[in-house]
């Protein structure tokens, strides 16, 4: 018996069977957003894989049923093209009885083996790479496969369906993206090198925009220079000339009673011109934005653009002032190093395991700096020197110790009860537990 038509018929169907896995991994693993951006630029076959994608019940079970056919095909045809030629092959060293199931067992190999390597596992490995371009490649012919066996695909869909109701799971594909997905993405791309490093920085920040409290970009309430209503223009002209800022806090009496600030080029117009300097002056004095310390930076954005400000106070729960805020301590934020002068970097690393932080240094930095997840209770303050103050659980002093996440914090430097500096050394071998 001539078997040539029967291994034509094979391969055929090994083809075949290569187009529907192809069609299958393409389809799964095609990005939703990449085909929408083709689809909007009016690629009707990326609309039409989207629309798949959408509904992909009928389209798996056509393709199953497709596939099965082929692979049960594919072992009665490979048995029959296969066996007359093993048969003859073994006639002369096996018995008669035993030859039909020797042959047999090797035509199964080698179909089955056909199929895995050429139906399978190659196919699935192209498409793989380039999933959205094969997906419009085959997602015409599966169309019209999957309208030719509608009938079929419609009692296995609604089948298929009642079964994953019945187990409490989702029909329908979840293309939720979230910042977790475009962080990891933007990792790999890192990796690759796709991405500067300063870039995935300043991306991270963006996103941690969200979490992060006023309180970890303000300037502390230590740090303002202000001016009393009653200020003398000589101490006005003495502050003014000495601090570089470019807006002053104005108060009644003390920092807690804000009345508004007044502009630095505005003060120096009036010393240029030899004018007074009267703060209740209303071209002079400006009205101020409050905002609970509470707050995020992105939330604190929304107010800057609400409010078309960019210079906030910022007050506690007892209506006391805490610190100031302007736009370009977020973007500063946002930009990290980029954009921070050498004078005011607030973690130096002094060699591979020790490095000297500022206290005022806000905990999210230092974590990034260090590589760490995630301090304990972290929320529970902003800065380095509340992260030593919560662990000490005192106020601290020089020589101060915590070990933690397998570094050492050392207090360096106390001024008035305020941590100014802190050493922190990586510990060789990870301590059980915090020591003081």
């Amino acid at each position: 018996m001539d078997s040539l038509p029967q291994v034509a018929a094979l391969f055929g169907l090994v083809l075949l069977s290569a187009f529907f896995s192809s069609s299958e991994i393409s389809l799964a693993s095609a990005s939703k957003t990449r085909l929408q951006t083709l689809a909007d630029d009016g690629d009707r076959r990326a609309a039409l894989v989207l629309e798949l994608q959408s509904h992909p019940g009928q389209f798996f079970s056509a393709l199953q049923v497709l596939v099965n056919a082929a692979a049960l095909l594919g072992g009665v045809i490979g048995d029959a093209a296969f066996s007359p030629f093993f048969d003859w092959l073994f006639s002369i060293i096996l018995p008669e009885q035993n030859l039909s199931h020797v042959s047999f067992i090797i035509s199964f190999i080698i179909a089955t083996t056909l199929f895995v390597i050429f139906a399978d596992l190659l196919p699935k490995r192209l498409a793989i790479a380039r999933p959205e371009a094969t997906a419009m490649f085959v997602v015409r012919p599966m169309n019209v496969l999957i309208k030719c066996l509608r009938p079929i695909v419609f009692v296995l869909e609604r089948l298929s369906d009642a079964c994953i109701r019945s187990l409490g799971m989702p029909t329908k594909r979840q293309e939720t993206i979230t910042s977790e997905d475009i962080l990891a993405s933007v990792g790999a791309g890192a990796a690759a090198g796709v991405i500067a490093p300063e870039e995935e920085t300043v991306i991270q920040n963006v996103f941690e925009l969200e979490s992060r409290l006023v309180p970890s970009a303000m300037t502390a309430r230590e740090s303002i220079v202000y001016f009393t209503l009653d200020e003398t223009d000589e101490s006005i002209r003495a502050k003014i000339s000495t601090v570089p800022y470019n807006r002053f806090l104005v108060c009644d009496k003390d920092l807690d009673h804000v009345v508004g600030f007044v502009d630095s080029k505005h003060l120096l117009r009036r010393v240029l011109e030899e004018k007074p300097i009267l703060f209740q002056d209303p071209e002079l004095l400006q009205g101020v934005q409050f905002i609970p310390d509470s707050l995020t930076l992105s939330e604190v954005l929304d107010v800057f653009q609400r409010t078309h400000t960019d210079f906030a106070v910022i007050l506690n729960e007892y209506a006391l002032v805490v610190g100031i805020i302007t736009i370009n301590d977020v973007m500063a934020t946002v930009m990290g190093d980029l954009v921070t002068n050498e004078d005011d970097v607030q973690i130096i690393q002094r060699d591979a395991d020790t490095w000297l932080v500022d206290g005022a240094t806000p905990i999210d930095d230092l974590e990034h700096a260090l590589e760490i997840d995630e301090l304990p209770e972290d929320s529970a303050y902003e800065t380095v020197a509340g992260f030593m103050m919560y662990m000490l659980r005192k106020i601290p002093k020089r020589t101060d110790k915590v070990v933690c996440a397998d570094y050492t914090f050392e207090v360096m430097d106390v001024d008035n009860n305020k941590i100014d500096q802190v050493l922190i050394t990586r510990n060789k071998k990870k301590a059980e537990k915090p020591v003081e």
